[in-house]
């Protein structure tokens, strides 16, 4: 097993940035929340910047998927979590100075990596150009499809209309054929 899959099932999208949370940081690197926040706070000038760390707020917890995560049942976040960026994780390193806290660092900076080089990345304008008609030929064979499917449901409705006419006029009663008809409807005539 990918030794990196625990790692980047904890990298979340908020505001359009991959991050992790602090909660989950401070897991990985066996120290408190509260310590993890604290180291942070008394070096603030490090993490200055929405690119480096941001404080995810409740609106933004309640509608993602983070707001169940690492929490026990019947236990509520006090504090609303840091948000950390990857270069956030790479400054928290500069602030938890211990091995195990390096070691860990490097896993994490791997598994940010990891997850960027899983998404596709459109490299240039003409990339994105030869998306957007690609899209829009899609678009257009769905409006040819859906006008063939609405003229085709017509057709199989005048066609059902007409069986139906078909079927009602086989109810009405016929003349009889055949020679004993024929003679029978001669009797008829010749008596009026």
């Amino acid at each position: 097993m990918d030794t990196l899959e625990p790692i980047k099932r904890k990298i979340y999208e908020i505001r359009g940035r991959r991050v992790m949370l602090d909660f989950d940081l401070a897991d990985a690197y066996g120290v408190k929340t509260a310590q993890l926040k604290r180291q942070v706070r008394r070096n603030i000038e490090r993490f200055e910047g929405d690119d480096f760390m941001f404080e995810v707020t409740a609106d933004e917890l309640s509608r993602c998927q983070i707001g169940t995560l690492n929490i026990k049942r019947g236990q509520n976040i006090k504090y609303l979590p840091f948000a950390f960026t990857e270069l956030g994780v790479a400054m928290l390193s500069s602030v938890l100075k211990s091995s195990a806290a390096i070691k860990v660092n490097r896993g994490i900076m791997r598994a940010f990596v990891a997850v960027r080089q899983a998404l596709p990345v459109l490299a240039t304008k003409q990339d994105i150009e030869d998306l957007r008609q690609r899209v829009k030929a899609l678009e257009e064979a769905g409006v040819v499809t859906q006008t063939t499917i609405e003229d085709t449901k017509k057709e199989l409705l005048q066609v059902y209309e007409a069986l139906t006419q078909l079927g009602e006029k086989e109810k009405e009663p016929r003349e009889p054929i055949g020679y004993t008809a024929i003679q029978e409807r001669r009797e008829r005539e010749e008596k009026k």
